[in-house]
């Protein structure tokens, strides 16, 4: 993974990057006999690797912690808190069902006009050319706009979307703890806003049997955020009072206010999944079986993967190292 973030102070910083022919990403995977490709491809690889080494660079740190926030970390929270202004101007409306709101078209058609714009805004003029096709995983990362549903495919676009600015060397190893705390993190509360706001279906939920109705990512990571802790442990995410005092410092315990506040009811029976979590003995376990749990019900599930598109950054080719 390291080989396609560029060390700081190496020659590559100075180097023009190699004359790379970008091109618009397109789905690959048309049927469940396709996914074998994908999990044999570079992008499957390169994806993985990317979500191992976050993994790594964020285990025991809080968000509140100190870390290095460069220009691009700084840009593409620019670009994000733009399109949380964009909801602030696109308010919903009246409609007779409940959830769906037709006002996300209207919001996501605004995306879809200046998604090119808005990444050539992160990109320095020598890699202009990229705009073209790391904005198609900008706008794959917001929710479908015919379903007005949002899901772990289009979170996984956000990835892929960072990804591709590694690939490309915009975001480099130093920036490691800024991509998941502050952009990734800044990304979840845009998402959590368009939920609420156009009352968003969540797409291939397996309800009270999946792990959120929303998002994946964040658990991992925010497990590992808790690895070694002195005194949180994971039967302390279910008890209010810990979230309540220290959501603010870990991912996870955001991700399970966020839920307790959309949902009624007993814990146990709003969130099976994340109350058996609760009983594993320690937090590398929980990070360890989410990262199972990942592969096998997110990136190896064809309704989901279906919807990924490749291009020359994450190709669809098989691995080469």
């Amino acid at each position: 993974f390291t080989s396609f973030l560029h060390l700081p102070g190496t020659s590559e910083e100075v180097a023009p990057p190699l004359q790379q022919s970008f091109m618009i990403p397109k789905k690959e995977i048309n049927m469940v006999s396709d996914m074998a490709k994908w999990k044999r491809s570079q992008a499957y690889a390169d994806y993985m690797g990317f979500i191992l080494t976050l993994n790594e660079g964020v285990r025991g740190k809080k968000l509140t912690c100190e870390y290095k926030v460069s220009e691009p970390i700084e840009k593409l929270v620019a670009l994000l808190n733009t399109l949380d202004r964009w909801i602030d101007e696109t308010p919903p409306v009246d409609q007779p069902s409940r959830f769906g709101n037709k006002a996300f078209r209207t919001w996501y058609a605004k995306l879809d006009q200046e998604a090119e714009k808005l990444v050539a805004t992160v990109i320095p003029k020598h890699l202009a050319d990229a705009a073209p096709e790391v904005a198609v995983y900008l706008k794959e990362s917001v929710g479908n706009s015919t379903r007005i549903d949002y899901g772990t495919g289009h979170e996984a676009a956000f990835a892929a979307f960072l990804c591709c600015l590694c690939k490309i060397g915009v975001l480099r190893v130093d920036d490691q703890k800024a991509i998941v705390f502050k952009v990734f993190n800044r990304y979840l509360e845009v998402m959590r806003k368009l939920q609420k706001t156009y009352r968003m279906e969540p797409a291939g939920s397996q309800g009270v049997w999946g792990l959120d109705d929303f998002q994946f990512l964040p658990f991992i990571w925010g497990s590992s955020q808790l690895i070694d802790h002195p005194n949180l442990e994971p039967r302390h995410f279910v008890d209010e009072k810990v979230v309540n005092e220290n959501h603010k410092d870990f991912m996870f315990l955001e991700c399970i206010l966020f839920i307790t506040e959309m949902k009624t009811g007993p814990f146990a029976e709003h969130s099976n999944q994340l109350w058996n979590i609760s009983a594993v003995p320690s937090w590398s376990k929980v990070n360890q079986g989410l990262i199972r749990m990942y592969k096998a019900e997110c990136l190896e599930k064809f309704p989901v993967i279906q919807h990924f598109k490749f291009g020359s950054l994450l190709p669809i080719q098989p691995v080469t190292s």
